[in-house]
């Protein structure tokens, strides 16, 4: 598992998404694409990020960028967080943990003294040209999604 870094081709990935159908990375060649890894369905943080990002999905898909969750949920838990929340955003359920390891964001952490293994909150901007393009690690969700919009603005 390498360190994923700007100007590196970004990992493919094929994964089950909400609602049904697999969703590809290289379904967006051609296109940008947000690509952020959450830790799990509707805790505090993670549900406030996909708040953040559906708020501002208009203005995403203006600026022709796709937004896609992915955790290690299943897509039934998808479902229902998406229906609780509203949610505009692709989710995937990466049960597997192939796209996390392939991205560097599974790792181990630590909560209460007790280690285990988890989501790194992170983020990838991929430009149209299949190449990260910006890369937020241990993001801090107040603020991100428009942090992010304004770097997909920029590409």
């Amino acid at each position: 598992m390498s360190e994923i870094t700007i100007g590196t081709p970004a990992p493919d990935f094929s994964l089950p998404r909400d609602g049904g159908g697999t969703v590809s990375l290289s379904d967006f060649a051609g296109k940008p694409v947000v690509v952020y890894f959450y830790p799990k369905d509707d805790t505090s943080g993670c549900t406030t990020e996909a708040i953040d990002f559906t708020s501002l999905a208009d203005a995403f898909a203006a600026a022709g960028a796709t937004v896609i969750g992915i955790s290690p949920d299943s897509v039934a838990k998808h479902d229902k967080f998406i229906k609780k929340h509203e949610l505009k955003v692709v989710l995937l359920a990466d049960e597997e943990q192939l796209a996390a390891n392939a991205y560097g964001v599974w790792k181990e952490k630590s909560m209460y003294g007790k280690k285990y293994m988890g989501i790194e909150r992170s983020t990838f901007l991929i430009g149209a040209d299949g190449k990260v393009a910006q890369v937020w690690p241990k993001v801090k969700v107040a603020g991100h999604a428009e942090e992010v919009l304004e770097a997909v603005k920029a590409l």
